[in-house]
């Protein structure tokens, strides 16, 4: 990764974070986490679950440091509720949704057509859920398919795999993760649900605020690795949301 930790944070004084992220972004995660700790000796402690059972988590009194959300509504909620550090939310990462057909050259006409079960994220709980049910909407409003629901985006994904499902509206940074093969998946168009924007904060409830915000700073910096693993990334000022985040 291009960017030093410790030159642009200084020495770490914290021994570990613990970070809940959504399940979609795990991986990517996990690769930054790796980077970080060598960089500053600083262990990232990483809880996958659902945005909103993640929230209730949070809600109920979880000794996490930091959330990185699916979707923008909780990391606000978060903050209006003053359990999150005024200043620390941010988008990190855009997610992308993605028709994946095992074993199938995947289209858009192949997803009109479906007529077995097809897995997706459950929309009360995970915001991929809700872009498969606007992608579903838009396509075929009049013949939906049979659904599997899972938990979160990664159940989802594992439905397909095993073959409960035997095609999915996934996350890409699962397939990306999993090196599936790119003739089996169709990018769905963005325009056919609401942008999977993913913000995080820093919790007010942290050990070590310094550190949580170096380490958010250091995460929403790491574009080429993200993009790498199925996300849209923006530049960010790190500069400034360091400031706004120890302020």
């Amino acid at each position: 990764m291009v960017i030093s930790a410790l030159a642009l944070t200084g020495v770490a004084q914290a021994q570990s974070l613990r970070v809940a992220v959504a399940a979609n972004f795990k991986q990517a995660l996990t690769e930054v986490a790796q980077d970080y700790q060598q960089q500053t000796g600083v262990k990232v402690q990483i809880s996958a679950g659902s945005t909103g059972a993640l929230y209730t988590q949070i809600l109920h009194g979880a000794p996490y440091d930091l959330f990185f959300a699916a979707d923008i509504e909780r990391p606000k909620l978060l903050e209006q509720n003053q359990q999150a550090k005024s200043g620390s939310r941010i988008t990190y990462a855009t997610g992308v949704l993605a028709f994946w057909s095992p074993g199938q050259v995947a289209a858009e006409q192949l997803l009109s057509q479906w007529d077995r079960r097809l897995a997706i994220a459950n929309p009360r709980t995970a915001p991929y859920g809700v872009a498969a049910q606007q992608t579903l909407a838009k396509l075929r409003p009049q013949n939906p398919p049979s659904l599997v629901r899972g938990s979160n985006v990664l159940q989802a994904y594992q439905y397909v795999q095993s073959g409960n499902a035997q095609a999915g509206l996934v996350a890409l940074s699962h397939l990306k993760a999993a090196k599936v093969n790119g003739a089996e998946y169709w990018l769905v168009p963005p325009s056919w649900y609401q942008p999977i924007e993913q913000q995080a904060v820093v919790l007010n409830r942290t050990h070590s605020m310094a550190d949580a915000c170096a380490f958010l700073r250091f995460v929403v910096q790491a574009e080429q690795p993200l993009q790498a693993n199925g996300y849209l990334t923006q530049t960010v000022d790190g500069d400034a949301l360091l400031q706004r985040c120890r302020s």
